[in-house]
């Protein structure tokens, strides 16, 4: 460990062994969103941000968040300095951000310098948060730019749009930390992380919301001159009344409200000596509560008697999401107007999609419990007691944090006729590879493919446009059992990744379609001996395997830099950008191995 890594983890230890210090400099106002007076708190800049958190002693595996993706971008050739991270502070508000930071203003310029500076457009990586951080920077931006340059500036500065894990519905995690607390491996109580949560204006964020409400369109007024004072709160569809649960497998809250109005609860910030025990005293009433319900204040306004933070959470609500200035977040996206638009997400792990809550009988903030819980895999509803419950399950369950119905939205996206493709995640010869064209999609419907499955096989299944919008293009990967919080360190992602920009995106691709039929190495290293053949695994990839399987032993640091640029002799290749949301971007670069010299010696050495 290091000298800095161990001084980073003492004032770690001691920040968090004196709790209320550390809440101190992590908690916000809930209502004006500023710090403590004796403490504030900002977001990193740069690589160091995104790169990794205390080393394994606050969060274990997720200290890592995106140290794997930039180690995996600097080994195929693209500069440190070409990979731009635009962290923000997590704890605010949209328009909070940009009151506070400007950051949607410094966001903006930095895509601007990007292009000057490699002279391209860049590419946009979002993950989960991060994707509803982009969507209201493309919003703000309408009214930032003149509307007919609006497309043009989009154009010019963005080529494609990774979003990964994007909650594009909400996840149903975001009602856990609002009503009992989600620690994320933080040695904090439950109770603490629900007081900290919920100060956080970015709380209500990524709550569940419907996809058939949608709030009043402000961009017509503004585009004719006319001026918007605040949003509606919701206009429904008939659909959100002629069917069940907004759009979700189940309704999301099921609570238990007391028949007794308990004695009022402390006021934030004091004593908490109410004890909750008089609420058993009669009969309790069973609510349940839509994800509608639960965007549109429903839901808080029915707990308001029981619980001090309901107050505090529709004033958030009110004020920082149905009155946002640019756009109401808790509605449904439409497809952004980019060139390239690649929709990414894990299928088929147990995910949550519901809650039983009930009175603890103890003070706030611990003053509700959950006494079950609903979960969604392979196709089913089942509770965390074991009973199977009526429901409208999805074809999939989602990544273990955003339901399927949140994640999928973005198939509607896609037009009316779809290329499906079906390949394992792991190398194959391309005989088990799935294709079906040219498959008939209507909005607002899944699209269910017709294919097989080998029951000990994880698959990557691609939803692309067959009949693209001129000028855009969008796709959609499914991943099976790709973990919400590791799918940025999956090497699969990266692999399908790097070959979709080599093949697809760069402005010298040789061709029009990508074939899935095979997934070979992309690195040296990848390749391996097939002992059982005795021969190269790859030998069409890896044609110098052989000549160079002792520099593998021997370690030489040269002569693996010359097994690598053979693979890539013919590769002009032209990287334009990555952005991670946390937002990275990277621009225009050729592939550069390390030294002139070793090229030199390989030109004279093998004619190549």
């Amino acid at each position: 460990m290091s000298v800095d890594d161990r001084r980073r983890l003492q004032s770690t230890m001691q920040c968090l062994s004196a709790m209320n210090c550390w809440l101190k400099c992590m908690m916000l106002d809930p209502y004006n969103q500023t710090d403590h007076p004796e403490c504030r708190s900002r977001p990193d800049s740069g690589l160091s941000a995104i790169t990794e958190l205390d080393p394994g002693y606050i969060t274990g595996p997720l200290s890592s968040v995106w140290k794997e993706w930039i180690k995996w971008c600097i080994e195929f050739g693209i500069e440190a300095n070409a990979i731009l991270a635009v962290p923000y502070d997590w704890r605010l508000s949209p328009s909070k951000l940009e009151e506070r930071d400007l950051y949607f203003h410094k966001l903006k310029l930095t895509f601007e310098i990007a292009l000057k500076h490699r002279g391209g457009p860049s590419i946009v990586f979002a993950h989960s948060l991060g994707n509803n951080v982009f969507r209201y920077f493309l919003e703000w931006l309408k009214l930032e730019i003149a509307p007919k340059r609006y497309i043009q500036w989009l154009d010019d500065h963005i080529h494609a749009y990774f979003a990964v894990g994007s909650p594009l519905l909400g996840s149903v995690q975001t009602v856990e930390a609002t009503l009992s607390g989600f620690t994320f491996g933080l040695p904090v109580p439950e109770g603490t992380a629900r007081l900290m949560f919920n100060s956080f204006g970015s709380s209500l964020w990524m709550s569940p919301f419907s996809e058939y409400c949608k709030s009043e369109d402000m961009y017509s007024k503004h585009f004719s001159g006319g001026r918007r004072k605040k949003h509606n709160i919701y206009h429904c569809d008939d659909l959100e009344y002629r069917l069940n649960y907004s759009g979700f497998p189940t309704n999301i809250i099921n609570i238990e409200i007391p028949a007794v109005v308990a004695e009022a609860y402390p006021s934030f910030g004091d004593e908490m000596q109410a004890n909750l025990s008089n609420m058993e005293c009669g009969v309790p009433t069973q609510l349940s509560f839509s994800a509608r319900e639960i965007a549109d204040g429903t839901f808080f306004k029915a707990i308001e008697g029981y619980d001090p933070d309901s107050k505090r959470l529709l004033y958030q609500l009110d004020k920082l999401y149905h009155g946002d200035p640019v756009i109401n977040p808790l509605t449904p996206w439409e497809r952004p107007p980019l060139k390239n638009i690649f929709c990414i997400y894990g299928v088929d792990s147990r995910t949550e999609v519901g809650y039983y809550f009930a009175p603890s009988g103890k003070p706030y903030p611990d003053n509700w419990i959950i006494t079950d819980v609903v979960y969604e895999f392979e196709g089913s509803l089942y509770t965390r007691s074991g009973n199977l419950i009526e429901g409208n399950p999805g074809v999939a369950s989602g990544d273990e944090t955003v339901p399927y119905n949140s994640l999928s939205y973005c198939k509607n996206w896609l037009g009316s006729k779809v290329n499906i493709t079906r390949t394992p995640q792991s190398e194959h010869e391309g005989g088990d590879v799935q294709v079906h064209l040219d498959v008939e999609h209507h909005h607002g419907t899944d699209i269910i493919p017709n294919m097989t499955r080998s029951p000990r096989v994880k698959y990557i299944t691609y939803y692309e446009d067959s009949e693209s919008i001129p000028g855009q293009r969008t796709a959609v990967w499914e991943l099976d059992k790709a973990n919400h919080r590791n799918i940025v360190r999956s090497p699969i992602l990266m692999r399908e990744l790097w070959l979709e920009m080599w093949h697809d995106i760069h402005p010298d691709k040789k061709l029009k379609f990508v074939t899935k039929a095979k997934r070979g190495p992309l690195r040296d290293e990848d390749c391996y001996w097939d002992y059982g053949k005795a021969r190269c695994a790859w030998p069409e990839y890896c044609m110098f395997l052989e000549m160079f399987i002792w520099v593998k032993v021997a370690g030489s640091k040269a002569l693996q830099l010359i097994s690598f640029w053979v693979m890539y002799k013919n590769l002009e290749f032209q990287v334009k950008a990555f952005v991670v949301c946390t937002i990275l971007i990277m621009t225009k670069k050729r592939v550069v191995l390390d030294s002139e010299f070793i090229f030199k010696w390989v030109n004279s050495s093998i004619g190549l």
